[in-house]
């Protein structure tokens, strides 16, 4: 009746699956855990008990496919209709996380999203910026997700069909950038595809360092300004390429661009300190992506 779906990549998922294999026992349904191991070098030894639970199985690919590849390769794999995908680094928050899903296992051509919780106590210093970023633009209620369905859509807990996914899948084509989530959803409003939000959040334990995840936000950038340059989304699609296209307007991206190389390494000060503001990591990434489109 249902696959849950977890890509993974130098992380210990055997936690996850123990505990969503106990769920799944629970509710008495037909039910398989494939966990696709995307070319690791790490945590090989921890996953393989994996393969000692009923109804689950870990691999390892050969080679590094990429985010887009390996959740379109699970989807193959899958042997029943309805697909969970969960990133490896999250933990579902409430017992019932299961339970929750079953009444959405129909035939109604939808996506579900359980939406996404951060830790409470701030992490270290130097990991902050990850903290707060997820705490205000991602770990949102159902009712602030509403406002607008799809690009409050995240890929790291989801339900969807095999029907719908044969017409909505992952573009393996784009470069392993990021901002594949965003085209995903782009691509389900374009075709109609309802995108239904619940409660029913995972804790995402993934948290990189301030530099890493400023450097990612970076690569993110180019993936967005590469789907834009592409014509595979509008401009206006996301808020930040959708200001810039405003300052382009009015010819002011000049005078942001020459703003942001004045104040660069104040933002980045900022934001690699203890109280990282958001208006400043804005700033900062809407200068950046003016920089790419000098």
């Amino acid at each position: 009746m249902i696959s849950v779906l977890i890509p993974i990549y130098n992380y210990d998922v055997f936690p996850l699956v123990s505990i969503l294999f106990e769920q799944l026992e629970k509710q008495n349904i037909d039910f398989e855990i494939i966990c696709l191991d995307d070319g690791s070098t790490k945590f090989q030894a921890e996953n393989n008990p994996i393969n000692t639970l009923k109804n689950c199985s870990y691999s390892i690919l050969e080679q590094n496919i990429g985010r887009s590849s390996i959740r379109n390769l699970l989807a193959q794999k899958a042997h029943f209709e309805n697909l969970l995908f969960l990133d490896a680094d999250v933990i579902p928050v409430h017992e019932n996380f299961i339970s929750k899903y079953i009444p959405y296992l129909n035939a109604e051509e939808k996506v579900v999203y359980g939406g996404i919780q951060y830790q409470e106590e701030k992490p270290e210093k130097s990991h902050i910026l990850r903290w707060f970023y997820g705490n205000s633009r991602e770990a949102l209620s159902v009712e602030k997700r509403n406002d607008n369905v799809y690009l409050s859509f995240l890929t790291l807990n989801f339900l969807i069909s095999k029907s719908v996914f044969r017409n909505v899948s992952f573009n393996e084509e784009i470069p392993n950038l990021r901002h594949e989530d965003t085209l995903f959803s782009y691509d389900l409003k374009k075709a109609n595809i309802k995108v239904i939000h619940i409660e029913n959040p995972t804790i995402h334990n993934g948290l990189e360092s301030s530099k890493v995840f400023l450097r990612k936000s970076e690569e993110a950038l180019q993936g967005l300004d590469y789907l834009i340059k592409n014509k595979l989304i509008s401009a206006d699609y996301v808020r930040l390429s959708g200001k810039f296209d405003t300052l382009k307007k009015y010819y002011l991206n000049g005078l942001f661009l020459l703003f942001y190389k004045t104040f660069r390494n104040s933002f980045l000060r900022n934001l690699l300190g203890k109280k990282p503001s958001m208006l400043v990591f804005d700033l900062y990434r809407l200068g950046y992506f003016c920089n790419l489109k000098e």
